[in-house]
């Protein structure tokens, strides 16, 4: 078996899946668990709660925790580098990048989850959420065979995975694709859990919506699918700002194909994807034309096999 872990903002997922190869079929994913991530104690609560949640998968598949030695961990960033192992720099984990003012229960300015987990496990992996999605979207969803191509998540934060000619753009420490701390605005009140004020993520985030509007994604959402025309307005008006990154990443990169997922956009996909066409595509149209967004095939599993493609054979 191979582990399968998946770190967000708000909640952390563990599974397990047989270590067999296979390059078309969507693999097995088993013993799956999740919980809200952990953001109390030390900096190293976050580690002991997967390697917990990883002992409990295993106990529950009836595997003995010695026989897998293998995992690929998906996580939220960005990551900084120490002693050569990676680090979360995440804004919606770590309290102490922006302050008091943002309201998570710790002074965290990183998480070490590399080190330790290498300590448990033989072969491992550590990617970006959205890299290791991108690679999964185009290997089992609707990225298959895009050469240039983006994984955008609307979920908690805002992040992107970016591919072209072929090739996964990482960077120096593995942060390519942080579009979502593109300043956008001077909102005083966009403040987002990086400590930017105005940028991408702290205008239209699902952790930013109830701060600025005073109700959650889900309340706007439900209430412009119903015809509200205050909530049309404000759902508008996130679509711009968000459209407005997409097309930013199109003319950048010179992209074919978007895939988006995350569990606001999920969620309500069938209201925000005709509101995000033209917003990304009303510029510009020697660069944004025939530029394909599609909802994520591997649906609201994307984190699941987001963490299992970077192991998978």
């Amino acid at each position: 078996m191979k582990a399968c872990i998946d770190i967000g903002g708000t909640k952390v997922a563990v599974g397990l899946s047989p270590d067999t190869p296979g390059a078309d079929a969507l693999p097995t994913i088993v013993a799956r668990r999740s919980e809200p991530t952990a953001k109390t104690g030390t900096p190293d609560a976050l580690s002991q709660q997967i390697l917990r949640m990883v002992d409990e998968a295993c106990a529950e598949a009836g595997v003995a925790p010695d026989q897998v030695q293998t995992a690929g961990v998906s996580s939220a960033g960005p990551f900084l580098v120490r002693d050569g192992r990676i680090e979360l720099a995440t804004p919606n984990i770590c309290g102490g990048l922006a302050g008091p003012a943002r309201g998570l229960p710790n002074d965290w300015n990183s998480v070490p989850v590399e080190a330790p987990l290498a300590r448990r496990f033989a072969q491992l992996r550590v990617e970006n959420d959205c890299v290791a999605a991108l690679e999964a979207e185009r290997r089992w969803g609707a990225l298959q065979g895009a050469a240039h191509c983006a994984y955008v998540t609307w979920s908690t934060g805002i992040g992107v995975g970016l591919c072209v000619d072929g090739q996964i753009l990482r960077g120096k420490n593995g942060n390519a694709g942080h579009a979502g701390h593109m300043f956008v605005s001077d909102d005083a009140q966009a403040l987002c859990g990086c400590g930017n004020i105005g940028d991408v993520e702290g205008l239209v985030a699902g952790n930013a919506i109830e701060r600025r509007f005073g109700q959650g994604a889900a309340h706007w959402m439900e209430s412009a699918g119903s015809g509200d025309a205050h909530a049309l307005a404000v759902v508008d008006g996130l679509c711009r700002v968000l459209g407005r990154m997409l097309y930013n990443l199109v003319t950048t990169l010179d992209l074919e194909r978007i895939s988006l997922g995350g569990s606001v956009f999920w969620h309500h996909r069938e209201l925000l994807l005709p509101r995000l066409e033209p917003e990304m595509g009303a510029h510009f149209p020697a660069m944004t034309s025939g530029v394909v967004l599609r909802a994520a095939g591997l649906e609201n599993r994307v984190g699941d096999y987001a963490a299992l493609a970077l192991v998978q054979r």
